[in-house]
Order: structure tokens, then sequence, then C-alpha cells
């Protein structure tokens, strides 16, 4: 029994133990004893450890020597198990005859592993960097909301899924002035400001989508109950009107929105629900700032207000603190 046999099998000492004890010769079917191995010399056989972890084996039984009952040699090797064996046994290449093929095709092997496992991190990190880059497309660089072009892309989805959803149009009134007297710094500051308040108002699944300037767009996927839609609006009012300090004086803005739900629609048409939403949001402005409205394809309904004893109280505040330099910019 060769070195690398004895080790694989182990202890006890397997020298003088039949071979039908220790492996199973799974082909041919009819080789059960040793005459038939004699007779089946030079056929290639099968065969499997009995113990575990049953590692299999291709076989060849060579007679030595003259005659009937002269000496058997059984020659053994891996096969396509030599992987497995290896690792299992912790087999090196002194194991293998020089000859043997197994140790080349080791490392052929090896090396095909090295090269899968780098192409998948490749892909990975490929698949990283795309993801990484679509989500900057989609990204205003100053706020961190969805931009313009993400906001289509959402709104093409949903319209063609015929989802149910609402749109939600905010413009902030007297950003202009923070401008104009504060600069653009300042001006930044209070987006990124609006932007928080814009979130946190809103639901993880909702879209909070930076348009353009001091205009922003929410959109509300499976909402469409206008009194949940008016509660939003009016946390977003009043979120929006509290003091933004930056560096050594206060900003103070409010906001004018137009909403507008897929209800009114035969199916969601978001250019259609867009201009309505901003029918909607300039009748809140020309109807004093600080307000909602909803707006629809009916006419009537871009003009009808919600809240209107809470609009009127902020219209009031809006010229108060026009009538005060300072207060509001």
């Amino acid at each position: 029994m060769a070195p690398t046999i004895r080790r694989i099998l182990g202890p006890p000492d397997p020298a003088r133990t039949r071979i039908f004890d220790l492996f199973e010769i799974r082909r041919p079917r009819e080789a059960r004893c040793t005459g038939d191995l004699r007779r089946l010399a030079g056929v290639t056989l099968g065969l499997r450890l009995k113990e575990r972890p049953g590692t299999t084996f291709k076989g060849l039984a060579v007679p030595v020597g003259p005659g009937a009952r002269g000496d058997l040699l059984v020659n053994l090797g891996f096969g396509i198990s030599a992987v497995d064996a290896v690792g299992h046994y912790r087999l090196t290449a002194s194991d293998f005859a020089p000859t043997d093929a197994t140790v080349e095709l080791l490392y052929l092997a090896e090396a095909n592993r090295a090269v899968l496992t780098e192409s998948r991190n490749l892909n990975r990190r490929l698949q990283g960097a795309m993801i990484a880059a679509e989500e900057q497309a989609f990204t205003d660089t100053l706020t961190g909301l969805k931009n313009r072009r993400a906001m289509e892309h959402i709104l093409t989805r949903l319209a063609g899924a015929e989802a149910d959803f609402a749109l939600m149009l905010v413009d902030l009134d007297f950003f202009k002035q923070v401008n104009d007297g504060f600069g653009h710094a300042a001006g930044d500051h209070v987006l990124q400001s609006v932007a928080r308040t814009l979130i946190s108002a809103t639901r993880a699944q909702d879209a909070v989508v930076r348009a353009g300037g001091d205009e922003f767009v929410l959109i509300f996927p499976g909402l469409t109950d206008r009194e949940r839609l008016a509660r939003i609006a009016g946390r977003i009012i009043e979120g929006l009107e509290k003091p933004i300090a930056v560096e050594r004086t206060t900003c103070r803005i409010s906001a004018s929105i137009g909403i507008v739900t897929t209800a009114g629609y035969g199916h969601p048409d978001p250019e259609a629900m867009l201009r309505d939403a901003d029918a909607a949001l300039y009748a809140s402005k020309h109807a004093g700032r600080a307000r909602f409205a909803f707006g629809g394809p009916d006419a009537a309904q871009t003009r009808e207000a919600a809240g209107e004893e809470r609009a009127t109280h902020a219209g009031d505040n809006a010229r108060a603190d026009q009538a005060a330099p300072g207060r509001r910019a």
C-alpha cells in the first residue's frame, strides 16, 4: 500500500484489510471479489470509500507476475474528485507521481478559481459604480433630493403601471429676497433647510424632488386621500414658516402649494397633472400665499382652497413680515 493511500485511509493500519471492506466497487457492477478484478484487468474501475466522506476514485487492476492466482496491483487516481480530495486530505505535490497530470490540473483549477473570483469582484465593483452613477444622475447635488430627471422616470413608471398617486407642487414665497438680500450662500442654506423639512413631512416611499430653483415636486404613490394630503400640506407650510438661522441673521420664507391626484383623470397623465398642479399653485399665490389648493381637470377644482382659516392667518403673517424689513427677507 502506497504512503498516500495509507494516509488517506488513516488508522488503524489497513495493510491487511480486504479491498472490498475499504472500497465499494461501483463500476463495473459485477466486480464483487478479487477473482472478478483479475478477470477485469485493464478495465477502468469506479470506486468509492465506504467511510466518510465517500471519496471517489478511478482505478485500474493490473496482474503482477504470471499465473491466474498471482498478485494484483490496483492503481488508484482521484479523477474529477481531485480538487475536493486535495483540500480534505491536505495533499501536496509529493503525493502524486511525477508523471501524474493531476498537479497541473490543480494549478489550472486554482488559477481558474482566482480568475472567477476576481471577475466576480470586478463585476460587483462595476455594478456598484453604475448604481452610484445612476444615483448621482438622479440626485440634486445641493439638497440631496431627487432631480427633474428622476421625477420624469418615477412619473413614467407610475403612469405606465396605471397606479394611483398624488402630486404636490411647492413653490417658496419670498425666496428671491433671500438671494438678493443675503446672497446665494444664504439661499443655498435655506434650500437645504427646506429639503429637510419636506423629507420630514413625507413617507419613506414618497419622492421629494427639487425641480429647479425654489420649486419642489412631491410624489405620493398610492395616496389620493384629500384629507391626508391637506394635513401634509399644512405641516409643510407650518414647517417652512419657521425662521431659518443663517450665520448672524434670520431668514423667513413661506410656501404656496398646488395639489392634484389621479382620481380625476381617466388614466394617469403626468404632463396634464403637472399643469393642473401648477395652476393650483398659482391660485394659492394669488389668494395670498402660504396656503394650498387642490387642482384637477375640472377648472372649478383649481379655485378650491383647503383650510381657509389657516391660509388667511398665514397670509396676514406674510403681509406683516413684508411691512417689517429684516423679519422676512
